[in-house]
């Protein structure tokens, strides 16, 4: 029997994936499959998902083995009452990697104290030499898949480096910590802190003001997470008294961000346009058809969402 594949995201996301999902599923040996964007409900066997498609209501997907979703997020559709197929969440290489550049590289900017240098050009000699990697401490909340690949390249670059989850983890070459002790200890070395967790109930403005106290004044903060991890009116407050030196922050609750929000014309703020790590539809197509392939050779599935943690 041939499968029926839905893919339900976005028109310009499926002339991006038609082709490499069809490849992928080539490779795969997968050859008797219906990959559309218009399929009967109760004839679909997968969902290949994003969580801004026009599919909301589950309940007609009677025949749905699993909803496969095309990005990390799951917090858009974790919730969903109607969803009461097995729900996968998107980790694959391109986008890890790609997490790894730009966590790394805004690292190394604020350590190095770039923005003076490039925004400084006023014919003052400024003789300010950083301290060595090693002088240098990095915190990393989140030490999920991507967490733990940001914690190791910063390492393998010389950056001491915390890392704080929910569940203890024990990681060669990162001091990991957790628990709400364990989140007061991982803060008060933070010298940059980076903000890697899933958006939860229990995540919520996880950076606040108590938490923003704990950090070490000067410290900077970076958010290529998820935009509800932080009070935004309690970081503006820390960057308006000095406590807090510099924020760059990729993600926000509200996206884009409206151009009257104070962010964009704060001095000590940078935002970037939620580009610190993009699905690339080459390696994601691959991560989405294993599934598939293992869904049919009653195998476990990868990335499985647990409804309970919410990712």
């Amino acid at each position: 029997m041939s499968l029926n594949i839905l893919f339900a995201a976005s028109a310009e996301r499926w002339a991006d994936y038609e082709a490499p999902l069809r490849k992928s599923l080539h490779d795969a040996g997968i050859t008797e499959y219906i990959l559309s964007t218009d399929l009967p409900p109760d004839e679909v066997d997968y969902i290949v998902y994003a969580p801004n498609s026009d599919v909301q209501d589950f309940t007609p997907f009677t025949r749905a083995k699993a909803v496969l979703n095309l990005w990390a997020g799951v917090e858009g559709i974790v919730r969903n009452d109607t969803l009461t197929q097995p729900l996968t969440r998107m980790v694959d290489d391109g986008l890890e990697r790609g997490m790894v550049e730009w966590v790394t590289g805004h690292t190394l900017r604020h350590h190095l104290g770039t923005d003076t240098h490039v925004l400084g050009q006023d014919g003052t000699w400024r003789h300010d030499v950083p301290p060595l990697a090693k002088d240098r401490s990095v915190t990393i909340l989140g030490l999920g898949a991507l967490g733990q690949a940001c914690a190791e390249a910063l390492v393998h670059l010389g950056f001491p480096v915390t890392g704080w989850s929910r569940s203890q983890k024990s990681i060669d070459g990162i001091t990991c910590l957790s628990g709400d002790d364990g989140l007061a200890q991982a803060l008060s070395t933070a010298q940059i802190v980076v903000l890697l967790l899933p958006d939860t109930p229990q995540t919520e403005n996880v950076i606040d003001a108590e938490t923003l106290a704990q950090m070490p004044s000067g410290a900077v903060v970076i958010n290529p997470g998820r935009g509800p991890l932080i009070d935004d009116d309690a970081l503006l407050a820390a960057l308006d008294n000095g406590h807090i030196a510099h924020a760059t922050l990729d993600v926000f609750r509200t996206e884009p961000l409206p151009p009257e929000h104070p962010y964009w014309a704060h001095p000590k703020v940078t935002v970037t346009p939620h580009i610190a790590s993009e699905t690339r539809p080459d390696t994601a197509a691959q991560v989405i058809v294993e599934n598939i392939r293992r869904g049919e050779a009653g195998e476990p599935l990868l990335h499985l969402v647990d409804r309970d943690l919410g990712y």
